[in-house]
């Protein structure tokens, strides 16, 4: 399982970006997807994730987060609005052997390579 991930990059405080993962190496509809972050000096920490139908947020991105899905692509999506500067880090996608939703990291058995996302003030 291979998972890519692109779309990071550099915006103002208030802006939006979009990121894209895109896997391959299995049935992608099967399992759950999720996106998670990693700040300088901080741990790796969850911010979305969707299965079939559920869709689980961290607290401090609900409401300007969106996750989505398109099957039919293999490819998972973050919509970014609203970003603050404390959004900044490394963002990972992430997939798991279930399609359980969870929000727990070491649940996650396949990672990508985190695309960067800084946002200024």
């Amino acid at each position: 399982v291979q998972l890519q991930a692109s779309g990071g990059g550099l915006v103002q405080a208030g802006g939006s970006l979009r990121l894209s993962c895109a896997a391959t190496g299995r049935t992608f509809s099967r399992y759950a997807m999720g996106w998670f972050r990693q700040a300088a000096g901080k741990e790796r920490e969850f911010v979305a994730a969707i299965g079939w139908t559920t869709i689980s947020y961290a607290d401090s991105v609900k409401g300007r987060f969106t996750i989505s899905r398109d099957d039919a692509k293999d490819t998972v999506y973050l919509q970014m609005n609203g970003l603050k500067p404390e959004d900044t880090a490394v963002y990972y996608c992430a997939s798991r052997s279930s399609i359980v939703v969870v929000t727990t990291l070491n649940d996650y058995d396949y990672w990508g390579q985190g695309t960067l996302v800084t946002v200024s003030s």
